[in-house]
Formats: C-alpha cells, structure tokens, sequence
C-alpha cells in the first residue's frame, strides 16, 4: 500500500528521540500496523502508536459504539453513540496525528480479509474481543511472517504477549482450545494497561530496541497490585505449529 512520506516536525518528538535516535524515527515513520479492534485495547494502543508517529494504521472494527463502551473506548465520545467505531476511531486519531495515515476497515475479520490486511502490515495488534476472529487472524499474521501482539483483558486483569513467527510458540500453543465467547466485565484502566504495553511492544519491534516479551506471557492483576511473568513453550503436539518442527 502506497502512502505519501509524512513530513514530521523533529520538536514533536524530541522527548523520544534520544531514546529510539533519528534511525528509530524513520523506521516508526515507515511502518505500516494493522489494529484489530478499536475497542478497549485498541484505543490505548492506536493512540500511542499514533502519537509515536507510526506511518500508517490500518484499523478494522465491524461494531458500532455503544454507551456501554465508553468506560473504557475512549477513542470514541457520547455524541458518537450509534456511529461505527473505525470512522469515529479515524477522526479522533487524526486530530491527535495529523501526518499518521488511518485506514479504516468497518468489516469482521475473515479468511479472506485476514489474508489481504495482514499483507499491508508490518505488525499486527490483536486487540480483538472474540476468539474466533483473533485465531483467524493469528494464522494469516503467521503464514505471512508478521509479528502478531496477543492482548486480552477481563476484570481487573489482562494479559498480554508476542508472537513472533517461526521463531517460538504460536497463540495455539498458549490457548489450545477457543473459550466460549459473551460479554465480560472490564475496568477500562485494564484496557489501558494492557493496549499501552501493545503500543510498547510494536515500538520495540519496529526499532529494535529492548527485548521482546516473547515466549513469555505478561499477566496484569490490577486489584492485587502484581504482574508476572510466565513461560510458554512451543507444545509438542500443536495442531497448528509442530508441523516441520524437528
């Protein structure tokens, strides 16, 4: 997907600059990422991208905002009740990142669609709320090589972590079977966590810098106070990835 080369004002940036260096810049300026949801954990996550100066977002989102959403959607407003959430997600992000493309996708993700927005990005957020879309789109960001960042989030706990294809566990690896989809309860400062360390992660990625949270999953609880770690392994009998492996 062809986009024209944003001009970007060096002051904006100039409290991040000497973290990720001009190198760093231009690589988040020539980044496409594909945001899957703009919901709870989109909004933080798109946000932070938007105002690091990624190049272009691609969002998709086939819902409508509800007023139910809006304790922790805060991509979208209460006058934007009833809108589709991609168009309201657009118009936000490009009041706060006027040089950063959106794409907006107001469909459900597919076989068929997965596969041709996977091929534009050069990471994917999974800040979807439903498993089978978040597995469809797992197997094309797979089968295409692109880094897939894996976040989920009820209550007052989230978790988070990146798969990297080929180069460790698959999401099928770390959730063996679907889980029976319907609402779930949600503080919105979970969201908030858990889409910020999304942004974090895709930043890393696209700049090379700081170490990935791969083979590893990131686990929030927020009413206790404590996060950790723990570890995942590739299973030895994953319907999904073992195939080839020696």
């Amino acid at each position: 997907m062809k986009r024209i080369q944003p001009s970007y004002s060096s002051s904006r940036f100039e409290r991040q600059l000497p973290l990720i260096g001009p190198e760093g810049q231009k690589k988040l300026e020539n980044s496409t990422i594909l945001i899957a949801g703009v919901g709870g954990l989109g909004s933080p996550a798109a946000t932070y991208l938007a105002l690091a100066g990624v190049g272009e977002l691609i969002i998709v989102d086939d819902d409508r905002i509800q007023e139910s959403n809006l304790n922790r959607q805060f991509l979208h407003a209460a006058a934007s009740v009833g809108l589709q959430k991609v168009y309201s997600a657009e118009a936000t992000l490009g009041s706060l990142a006027p040089d950063t493309s959106v794409v907006a996708y107001p469909g459900r993700i597919d076989e068929i669609s997965a596969d041709r927005l996977v091929a534009d990005a050069d990471v994917v957020i999974d800040a979807l709320d439903n498993y089978e879309s978040r597995f469809v789109l797992h197997e094309a960001a797979w089968n295409a090589e692109v880094p897939f960042i894996h976040g989920a989030v009820e209550g007052f706990s989230g978790q988070m972590t990146s798969i990297i294809p080929k180069k460790g566990p698959c999401l099928s690896c770390l959730i063996p079977a679907v889980p029976p989809s319907g609402k779930v309860p949600v503080i919105g400062a979970t969201a908030g966590v858990i889409g910020s360390m999304q942004a974090m992660e895709a930043i890393k990625y696209l700049t090379g810098i700081g170490t990935m949270i791969s083979g590893r999953l990131f686990l929030w609880d927020g009413q206790a106070g404590r996060s950790e770690f723990l570890h995942i392994g590739s299973r030895k009998n994953c319907p999904f990835c073992s195939k080839g492996r020696e």
